[in-house]
């Protein structure tokens, strides 16, 4: 399972990344991505460019490497699987030409994202009939047996 560490919000984040790259703790911080999730991407060929690495071996990530890391991170928590954030890594990192290929793999995952929210849609209008029921049978008190309204 990715993890994705929800990002504190109320601090002013600084954006700008030096020309030598950030360290894989500092990429985390700013991605609010694990550091075993990057190592993760890196492995699964998600990222579209290998990341440099320091003169002793570490890893250094860069302004586009960030980039690029957010947007995979949206794109999985869309519920995309990663076998598909991976062609379109490869597309992506083939460089121009297969520009067609990479619309049409985000058009089919943007209609089956659609087709979730719509089910969605459905399972919530189920909710908010159970919340009347149960706010109606609340307030006339008689709540008895409400699980099958």
């Amino acid at each position: 399972m990715l993890e994705v560490k929800p990002k504190d919000t109320r601090q002013k984040q600084d954006h700008s990344v030096p020309p030598e790259g950030v360290s894989i703790a500092e990429a985390s911080r700013r991605t609010g991505v694990s550091v075993h999730t990057l190592r993760y991407y890196e492995r699964a060929g998600l990222v579209i460019t290998p990341v440099d690495r320091n003169h002793s071996g570490r890893r250094r990530y860069r302004r586009e490497d960030l980039k690029w890391i957010m947007i995979c991170t949206k794109l999985r928590s869309t519920g995309m699987p990663i076998k598909t954030i991976r062609e379109y890594a490869e597309l992506v990192a083939a460089g121009p030409g297969n520009e067609a290929e990479r619309l049409a793999l985000l058009e089919a995952h943007r209609a089956e994202v659609r087709a979730r929210l719509a089910e969605i849609q459905e399972h919530l209008k189920l909710i908010d009939h159970k919340i009347d029921v149960y706010q109606g049978r609340l307030a006339a008190g008689d709540a008895d047996r409400l699980w099958a309204v």
